[in-house]
């Protein structure tokens, strides 16, 4: 029996064959990593490694019953302990869980946590979306001041250019505090129920449910009859616009070009405040690459302490695909320096331990143990990428002698055994191959 990769999965591999998949490579996935990691470091942010599912609880009550993701789309299964658990479809509510569990709260003030992982959601499969699916998010704690929204969308933007992604659109707005939402509510639906009639069965499920998800349409109509609704930024409460107009001048303070999008609300529950998105036109229809917004009361709705908090999540695939589509440059992957063959079996325990030896010097090195036919271990060689090969078999043993061969520029020199090694060694460091490491 031929298995295959569940749909809306797929496998991230040392090697790819098909040049549309090249986003798939394991070494652009560690360099992308790398960089969301490192970026988070500089800017104070600290990880966090929760579960991979949670009780379904969890994230009903945060993401909200009545979200998309709650009603349709998380993986959701009952244990052998009766337990109802859930795939996690979102990082923020099991970062929250974790803190308020944890009493991290106890140890500070401020606290700013970052996560990176696997999620799951059953949706339709398509360009950058996924079944199982990968992001990376930050979670700011303890302050409610404009200037903590601004940090978190500043380290998204910051992420976003040391990767090389170019032409993004940063999207913002307010969804205010609960009385400007029900104010705001009411206005909405006074000007929808004349339209009920030309609003899709989704949105008039909406309607009744969670009217402000009606915003968040991608139904070109409704797009268009949204236009004439009215703006939720005209109903926001005195200090939201306050919070509002500080954003926004800090985001220009540091020359990040936005774009203010009233019928922005994102697609949960809980935001409150500021919200934002950043979009790719490499990504068609869903050209969101990264998100998110404020969630003050988030926390004492799951049982902690009543802390402000703000945060975002990107999705890795998202950004993969955006760079590949834009050309972004990647690191060439990993290679190794040193590609030692053995000729023989005389010669395989002599060479063996050198690449022992090597390896615990942190000189990147490899071996070849096959057939002792000298063209095909060169091609060998040659394929692995190492800048140095270096030739043992019996003759060279006889005269304890190897061979050391410059694959780039062809040279070949012989080096005594005895200090074979501290001649690689010294290659190595002043290669720089070794100062990219």
């Amino acid at each position: 029996m031929k298995y295959s990769q569940p749909k809306g999965t797929f496998d991230i591999l040392p090697k790819q064959l098909q040049p549309e998949d090249h986003w798939k490579l394991s070494s652009r996935w560690n360099y992308v990593e790398k960089i969301l990691r490192q970026t988070a470091e500089e800017y104070g942010f600290q990880e966090i490694r929760t579960p991979i599912f949670e009780s379904t609880d969890l994230f009903t009550r945060s993401v909200g019953d009545t979200s998309d993701i709650a009603s349709k789309e998380m993986y959701s299964f009952e244990d052998k302990g009766g337990r109802h658990l859930s795939l996690r479809p979102e990082g923020t509510a099991s970062a929250i869980r974790a803190f308020i569990e944890n009493h991290l709260h106890q140890l500070g003030s401020d606290h700013k946590l970052f996560y990176i992982g696997p999620f799951f959601r059953y949706d339709r499969p398509q360009a950058g979306r996924f079944r199982q699916f990968h992001q990376f998010g930050v979670e700011s704690i303890g302050r409610p001041d404009a200037l903590q929204d601004v940090e978190v969308i500043d380290l998204l933007c910051e992420i976003y250019t040391r990767l090389g992604l170019k032409n993004l659109k940063v999207l913002i707005n307010s969804v205010g505090d609960l009385s400007s939402r029900e104010s705001y509510t009411k206005a909405l639906l006074h000007y929808l129920k004349n339209h009920y009639q030309d609003l899709s069965e989704e949105s008039q499920h909406r309607f009744t449910n969670n009217p402000l998800r009606i915003l968040d349409t991608k139904n070109p109509k409704e797009i268009e009859l949204l236009q004439h609704a009215p703006s939720i930024l005209d109903y926001l409460s005195e200090p939201c616009k306050i919070h509002f107009a500080k954003v926004c001048n800090a985001l220009a303070r540091l020359n990040i070009t936005f774009h203010i999008d009233p019928r922005l609300v994102r697609g949960l529950d809980y935001y409150n405040k500021t919200v934002f998105e950043i979009t790719s036109d490499v990504l068609g229809a869903q050209n969101t690459i990264g998100a998110g917004g404020r969630y003050d009361g988030l926390m004492k709705t799951l049982g902690g302490p009543d802390l402000p908090s703000v945060g975002f999540a990107t999705g890795i695939e998202r950004i993969l695909y955006t760079m590949e589509g834009q050309k972004a440059h990647f690191p060439a992957p990993s290679l190794p320096f040193v590609f030692l063959i053995a000729l023989g079996e005389g010669s395989h325990d002599l060479v063996f331990d050198l690449l022992c030896q090597l390896r615990h010097a942190h000189i990147p090195s490899e071996i070849y143990l096959k057939q002792p036919k000298m063209q095909k271990a060169l091609q060998e060689a040659s394929s692995s990428g190492a800048p140095y090969s270096v030739i043992i078999g019996e003759e060279e043993i006889s005269k304890q002698m190897a061979q050391v061969k410059n694959m780039l520029t062809r040279e070949s020199w012989e080096v005594p055994l005895t200090s074979l090694k501290e001649r690689l060694i010294g290659l190595w460091k002043n290669h720089p191959l070794e100062k990219n490491l």
